[in-house]
């Protein structure tokens, strides 16, 4: 399964590639996790990626033009990794809230281009290329890259031969709406 993440901290995304299962899946080229810095698109001497929000406003919010442009580079990585069904997700606490059904839902892509918020969150004008808006619970955190690994390990999970048996994943808790043991 293809991962694109969107972050100013790719760095972050180690405890993913290279620990436990999901580091297995990602050594075994099951999972494939590709970490871009919007920064990298970003103009100017010091590479900013903040604005003030247009409509005014409290705090600063992510920038339209680097994020957009990181997100047409990770259609193309996932377009190289032939991962054609790929949406856009924006891990945002305004968002639908992470369940099993969802993530069943996921399942059935190549792949997720996911956006992690920092600040007060991305400019407006991304959301017209945004598919989806993901919460992991109803509490705020100082950015998205928490509640990326979260999806990215749920999802992971699903992948065939990462946990070593297809039927895995599925007998486990929440799959049927009830915990396991």
């Amino acid at each position: 399964m293809f991962f694109a993440v969107i972050t100013l901290f790719p760095e972050m995304f180690e405890a993913i590639t290279a620990y436990g299962i999901s580091g297995r899946a990602a050594k075994r080229d099951l999972i494939q996790m590709h970490c871009i810095n919007p920064r990298d698109f970003a103009t100017g001497n010091y590479k900013r990626v903040d604005e003030r929000p247009f409509g005014g406003g409290p705090g600063m919010v992510m920038m339209a033009e680097p994020l957009a442009q990181a997100i047409q580079h990770a259609k193309q990585l996932a377009q190289k990794a032939g991962a054609a069904n790929v949406p856009v997700v924006y891990m945002s606490p305004q968002g639908q809230t992470l369940h099993e059904h969802a993530v069943q839902q996921f399942v059935e892509y190549d792949g997720l281009i996911v956006l992690c918020g920092r600040y007060e969150g991305v400019d407006e004008r991304v959301n017209a290329i945004i598919d989806e808006e993901i919460s992991i619970g109803d509490y705020v955190l100082t950015g998205g890259e928490l509640p990326a690994m979260v999806l990215v390990d749920c999802l992971s999970r699903f992948v065939p031969g990462v946990l070593g048996s297809s039927e895995s994943a599925e007998d486990e808790s929440h799959s049927n709406g009830l915990l396991e043991y």
